[in-house]
This record gives structure tokens, C-alpha cells and sequence, in this order.
């Protein structure tokens, strides 16, 4: 079971940025796809981004495409979301998230089988 553990969040003003970076365990993060999620309060869990395991692929939900960008680091186990123009409605709970071999679509949930603990994202307006 690979580890997962968020950190970046905080309180930020509408038009600010933030970097959530999502630090994995284990040896083999470099072969696993990864995921960002969102969740506002009473919302369901939402895509936000993905990565394939190289970083050549990427994907983004329309409403945070232009405005955030996801990379990783496999040499230090991280992968990263860079999130600029931030907007009221980006305030969620933001949780990174890993597929380790199973058939992958990057916007479903279902399809990864671990995840972080969370990092809190505020923007107020």
C-alpha cells in the first residue's frame, strides 16, 4: 500500500496561487498514474487534474484548465498542482491520489486505490 500525504494548502486571496505537492512512499511511484481531486463542503468529490506515470500526459477538468497545472517528480517521489487565479469557488479540500496498474481513467475516483489524507484550499473573495 503506497502512502500518500498532501501538504500546501492554507487561506489565499481570489486571484492568489498555491502549490499542494503530494509526497509518496515506496520505490516503484514512478510507474503509477496520479490523480488531484476535489471536495467542497455538501459536494461530491470532483476531478480536478491527472498525470500518466511519466508526466507526458496530462489531463484537467474544464473549470481549472489554463489556471492550474499538474507535474511530478519521480526522482523525489512528488507530484505537484500548481494552482494560479484562484477563485472562491476552488475553496475544497484538495487530495492527490494514486492508480498503481489498474485500467486507468483519469476523471473517476473509482479508478485510483489510494489516497491522501487531504489539504485544506481557501480562497476568499
Amino acid at each position: 500500500q503506497v502512502q500518500l500525504v498532501e501538504s500546501g494548502g492554507g487561506l489565499v486571496q481570489a486571484g492568489g496561487s498555491l502549490r499542494l505537492s503530494c509526497a509518496a512512499s515506496g520505490r516503484t511511484f514512478s510507474s503509477y498514474a496520479m490523480g488531484w481531486f476535489r471536495q467542497a463542503p455538501g459536494k461530491e468529490r470532483e476531478f480536478v487534474a491527472a498525470i500518466n506515470w511519466s508526466g507526458g500526459i496530462t489531463y484537467y477538468a474544464s473549470s481549472v484548465k489554463g489556471r492550474f497545472t499538474i507535474s511530478r517528480d519521480n526522482a523525489k517521489n512528488t507530484a505537484y498542482l500548481q494552482m494560479n487565479s484562484l477563485k472562491p469557488a476552488d475553496t475544497a479540500v484538495y487530495y492527490c491520489a494514486v492508480n498503481r496498474g489498474m485500467a486507468w481513467t483519469p476523471t473517476l475516483s473509482s479508478k485510483y486505490d489510494s489516497w491522501g489524507q487531504g489539504t485544506q484550499v481557501t480562497v476568499s473573495s
